[in-house]
């Protein structure tokens, strides 16, 4: 086994987010923090700015203010989509001594009232999209929330207060000798963020993360691969995921970079083109996407056989040392905005051939694997060790073992160190049945290979047992499916037979004008047919318990989280109802 070296850069280290915040401005006051648009759409769209010492000094008039209504030491609702306010309202709260809790965007109304309800916030703040949402519960008697903080209000309005308002009064304390956010001391090792988790197979729970939590794990990304204070990186997954907020949003504030933020799903490819984006953070779904319409104009245009000719005369140099790769496939890049150098991605399992076609256009891709109780980072890959397929190894101050190993060297991922979260909460329970003398039980499958890379192989609570014992990892069946150049997603499902057998079925989920294309004459009554016919090929290459029996496909995609992970549990309830109907 060869020694990993996790430890590829020299950092700066920081202790809390109010340290961080204060090397950052001090290095790169006039750099851009964020960049965004207003009056999206209308005649008069613009592009706004906001420098390091902007942020700062807008974050400490916020902080001043929130002391003054008496909030220290009080829960914080955070709600809305990715913008400056979110990261300003952020940053004010838990520099200021209070807990942060960010909620999912994209939750129904009633989930938002019960983890309102859950977390007891004394107050929250929101954007317009949210006003009937918050006055319902300003109408009821039971709720404890004493302050709404409108975003996007110019002035306060019916007891609601304006984000913009609440900047200028605290500027206003501090100019007059307010000095109470100066004199707040932060303690680095109690809760900080509470973040219920996505809810993917029950109820969500209450993640408590400190800030030694959060900037341990800053750190040890910031040893693994490196950003600099001229990266621009386009903000789209959702902030008050972990993934999101560590890597884009904070890790980014420590290397002084420029975060946009996306106008929309729909805009990202505009937006990587016209904030030329550097660096993108990303899950598989969205990268392969990309990828296959790169692909497709290529193939559109009959340069497949050049562009392959090209990525092999490229790859020979680079054993020379001699990289050519971002010049000779400068009209590819110029459609990803010219400056795209690296994507970071996790939360599934991304197909090698999608990671070496970005590979071969001069892109590097980091990929990482982790968690919300471990503030997300668990392991990853650096800028200088790569491992299509797994997610490289343990950072510096993390710690990864194996257990209940079976015989093909699987068994269950368990970690430790300082990114590990002080519990769930109100739920001691829960938290006993995770975190076993310091070492946290992720539910997750994996292996290490011969060099010592970590594999995932799937949840633990995902692994179909069958009737003879043997188990089936889903996602391994599920990435050969994905592969088929017309499916967009799939699910593997188990389903009793008539003979007691637990039989594999599988939901394809396909593009339509990919699929219209592969087939080309074929009409759409045909596809289940020609498709089962290419899964039959799949099935000759698998073992024979793993064998696929069922085929179902549809064009409307599985449900899922707002980190674009598949609701496993729901999607394959909904899949056997519909069955036994």
């Amino acid at each position: 086994m060869k020694k990993l070296n996790n430890e590829v850069y020299k950092i700066d280290e920081i202790s809390d987010f109010r340290d961080m915040i204060n090397q950052s401005v001090k290095k790169y006051s006039n750099n851009i923090a964020y960049k965004f648009k207003v009056n999206l759409g209308k005649s008069n769209e613009r592009i706004v700015e906001k420098t390091y010492q902007e942020v700062k000094s807008e974050v400490q008039c916020l902080g001043t203010m929130l002391l003054n209504m008496g909030l220290e030491n009080k829960k914080i609702a955070i709600i809305g989509s990715n913008r400056y306010e979110w990261c300003e309202s952020y940053f004010a709260i838990t520099t200021s001594n209070m807990v942060a809790v960010p909620l999912d965007k994209a939750l129904p109304e009633a989930e938002i009232e019960s983890l309102i309800e859950r977390s007891k916030v004394d107050a929250v703040i929101y954007e317009n999209k949210y006003n009937e949402v918050f006055e319902n519960i300003k109408n009821t008697k039971e709720s404890t929330i004493k302050y709404y903080i409108n975003m996007d209000l110019k002035e306060d309005k019916n007891e609601i207060l304006s984000f913009k308002k609440l900047i200028e009064k605290g500027k206003e304390l501090i100019k007059n000798g307010d000095t109470k956010y100066n004199n707040v001391k932060v303690d680095n090792k109690k809760m900080t963020v509470l973040i219920f988790t996505s809810g993917t197979t029950n109820t969500a729970k209450g993640v408590m993360l400190s800030q030694k939590n959060i900037t341990s794990n800053i750190m040890a990304m910031a040893k693994m691969s490196k950003m600099y204070s001229d990266d621009v990186l386009l903000s789209f997954l959702p902030l008050h995921h972990t993934f999101e907020c560590t890597i884009t949003f904070l890790y980014g504030f420590y290397s002084g970079v420029t975060v946009a933020f996306c106008d929309g799903l729909k805009y990202i490819a505009k937006n990587l083109q016209e904030y030329e984006i550097s660096v993108f953070v990303a899950v598989p779904l969205v990268l392969e996407t990309i990828y296959k319409k790169i692909q497709k104009g290529i193939k559109d245009q009959g340069k497949e056989k050049l562009v392959n000719l090209m990525s092999k005369i490229a790859n020979f140099l680079l054993i020379f040392h001699i990289d050519i790769r971002r010049k000779l496939f400068s009209s590819i890049l110029k459609q990803l905005g010219g400056k795209l150098r690296i994507a970071y991605f996790g939360a599934a399992a991304m197909d090698k051939n999608v990671i070496k076609g970005y590979n071969n256009f001069g892109i590097d891709t980091v990929q990482g694997y982790g968690l919300t109780e471990t503030s997300p980072l668990v392991a990853a890959e650096t800028d200088k060790e790569h491992c299509p397929g797994g997610v490289g190894m343990a950072p510096y101050n993390v710690k990864i073992r194996l257990e209940n190993v079976n015989e093909k060297g699987v068994g269950e991922i368990v970690t430790t160190g300082p990114n590990v979260m002080l519990g769930y909460y109100e739920n001691e329970e829960a938290t006993k049945n995770v975190i076993k003398d310091g070492w946290f039980n992720t539910g997750d499958l994996g292996y290490f290979d011969k060099n010592g890379y970590l594999f995932i192989t799937g949840r633990k609570k995902e692994v179909i047992v069958l009737k003879n014992g043997e188990n089936v990892y889903p996602t391994d069946i599920e990435f050969l499916v994905n592969k088929l150049p017309y499916v967009q997603e799939s699910i593997l499902f188990p389903r009793e037979n008539s003979k007691g057998e637990i039989a594999l079925g599988i939901k394809i989920v396909y593009d339509k004008d990919l699929i219209k294309e592969y087939f080309q004459d074929k009409k759409q009554s045909e596809y289940h047919d020609l498709i089962w016919e290419d899964i039959k090929e799949i099935n000759q290459n698998l073992s024979q318990f793993k064998r696929i029996k069922e085929l179902i496909i549809t064009k409307e995609p599985l449900e899922k989280t707002t980190t674009q992970k598949v609701k496993r549990f729901k999607e394959i309830e909904k899949i056997l109802e519909n069955i036994n109907e």
